[in-house]
């Protein structure tokens, strides 16, 4: 733990993000996978499952977003995690509009049709994937860490 005056890690916070986070890998393998729990019915991914892996990307989002935060004390931020933080959530947006771009009608399937969760939507989930990835590491404060390293 760092001894510098002001700086206070929230374990609380830090608590509810592991659980956050748990909880949104649980409910996004639920959502992609849900014949590894036995509950597939259906031979194509539709607008449930699409929802609820979302969701859990979502939980995911906010607890990486709230632990990292949680680390940083009651430091001012760096330029670099504020970035981090606003690629979070557009990585988030960016996903939730390429898995749901059917339901929207801007997708190959539109409605009354099933939602048609193709290549195209997983890559464009992937990508919001990606910046989301970035926006947490943006947000780590590796500062603290260096300035152990050299004293």
């Amino acid at each position: 733990m760092n001894s510098e005056p002001g700086f206070r890690i929230s374990y609380l916070r830090i608590r509810f993000s592991l659980i956050s986070v748990g909880a949104g890998l649980l409910v996004l393998s639920i959502g992609a996978k849900p014949k590894w729990f036995g509950w597939d019915n259906a031979p194509v991914v539709g607008f449930v499952q699409i929802a609820v892996f979302l969701v859990g990307l979502g939980l995911i989002c906010v607890g990486g977003y709230i632990g990292l935060s949680a680390l940083w004390g009651k430091e001012q931020r760096s330029i670099v995690a504020d970035i981090g933080s606003r690629l979070i959530g557009t990585g988030y947006v960016i996903a939730v509009f390429a898995g749901m771009a059917d339901v929207f009608g801007m997708g190959a399937q539109t409605l009354p049709d099933n939602p048609y969760f193709g290549p195209l939507q997983a890559s464009g989930v992937f990508i919001g994937q990606c910046f989301i990835a970035v926006g947490l590491l943006m947000l780590i404060p590796y500062h603290l860490h260096l300035s152990k390293t050299t004293d």
